[in-house]
């Protein structure tokens, strides 16, 4: 076989080269001496359950043939647990996808998604596979979305507006005073897409449940994932909650089968009653784990602002790769988003001591 003298000028999109690729979290690599972390990834610390595991070994056993391409267990346990309508429900390979879904049904070139920065990263890369236009509006000084900004922000060419609480990677939520007044006031015909992905690590009773969101207004939809809480990240199962012109329209938009077997056996025995509670009840363990790194680094001079989900934001700006090198050195492995700040996950307990241990020398070493 030849190699062609003339390199291949194949005809790809012109707006792909504007498409930013996604950075995951660095792994954790073994070093001697030395308990290495990793906080890098937002990832669920604990192995899954005894339960779940049985599950995906006898799902695994059928993956010469198709899954349900309906995930129809799947979606009926689900709608069942959160109190809506199958015909509600549209699962792809984790939210992420069917936020590109999203993107997918309601965007011509031109047309815009407005959203918050800093926030999840793949949303710039979503909107610019689209051919859309993104329009990002800085968060407030306390690294919260700036409601009245965004609003201001949407025109007719807006399709989408995505709003991540809590907020990944800064931490903050939405609360409910706030969302309520800003719902009412965008257009009916602009879907607004509520990102909580870690809605189950919530325990500030003034954050309002995106379901229940969902049910009062017809142009809102609810993104969920089994990757974190649950526990099923290696899996990748996300869902939409919508009104159901909007997630049949998903639903078509859908990758044929894309959901395995195996995630969908593994999802419906993580619902399970006493699974689900065993789960719960590891959230919680993190959520308590959370708030002691929180006070601890707060007491430690580090600014962290409020936090919601599985994970920490150190604003550091300009020093957030040297913060996050002086990190790795220790065997703590975390996200630096440079020029921003570091996030830092929430861990086993043991992980959550060194943190602590580091992170104080660290500060001691800063003006």
């Amino acid at each position: 076989m030849t190699t062609p003298s003339t390199p291949l000028a194949p005809r790809l999109r012109a707006n792909m080269a504007k498409v930013p690729a996604y950075v995951a979290g660095k792994p954790a690599v073994a070093r001697e001496g030395l308990e290495v972390f990793k906080l890098s990834s937002n990832e669920n610390p604990y192995p899954p359950l005894p339960s779940v595991l049985t599950a995906i070994t006898r799902a695994a056993a059928t993956v010469n043939r198709y899954p349900d391409p309906m995930a129809t267990q799947m979606v009926a346990t689900i709608a069942q647990k959160w109190g809506v309508e199958p015909e509600n429900l549209a699962a792809a390979t984790g939210s992420v996808r069917l936020l590109a879904q999203l993107a997918e049904i309601t965007c011509a070139p031109g047309d815009e998604v407005v959203y918050a920065w800093r926030s999840f990263e793949a949303y710039p890369i979503t909107v610019a596979i689209s051919d859309a236009v993104p329009v990002e509006v800085p968060l407030t000084a306390d690294a919260r979305h700036d409601l009245p900004a965004m609003l201001a922000a949407i025109t007719e060419r807006t399709r989408l507006v995505v709003l991540c609480s809590p907020n990944n990677p800064t931490g903050p939520a939405l609360r409910r005073g706030e969302l309520e007044e800003f719902l009412a006031q965008v257009p009916g015909d602009v879907l607004v897409v509520l990102d909580e992905a870690y809605r189950e690590f919530v325990d500030d009773p003034d954050v309002p449940d995106g379901v229940d969101v969902f049910r009062a207004h017809p142009n809102v939809v609810v993104l969920r994932t089994f990757s974190k809480a649950y526990g099923l990240a290696g899996l990748r199962v996300g869902v939409a909650v919508a009104h159901p012109e909007v997630a049949g329209t998903l639903r078509k938009a859908a990758t044929p089968f894309g959901v395995s077997a195996i995630a969908q056996a593994a999802v419906v025995a993580s619902l399970q009653t006493a699974a689900e509670a065993e789960l719960m009840s590891r959230v919680r363990a993190l959520v308590a784990q959370r708030r002691v790194l929180l006070d601890g680094l707060r007491a430690q001079g580090w600014d962290v602002p409020d936090v919601q989900g599985n994970f920490l934001w150190l604003p550091v700006g300009e020093d957030a790769v040297p913060l996050a090198e002086a990190f790795a050195a220790e065997g703590l492995v975390v996200r630096a988003f440079a020029g921003a700040g570091v996030r830092i996950t929430v861990a086993e307990d043991a992980g959550g001591e060194r943190l602590l241990e580091v992170a104080a020398r660290l500060r001691a070493g800063r003006p």
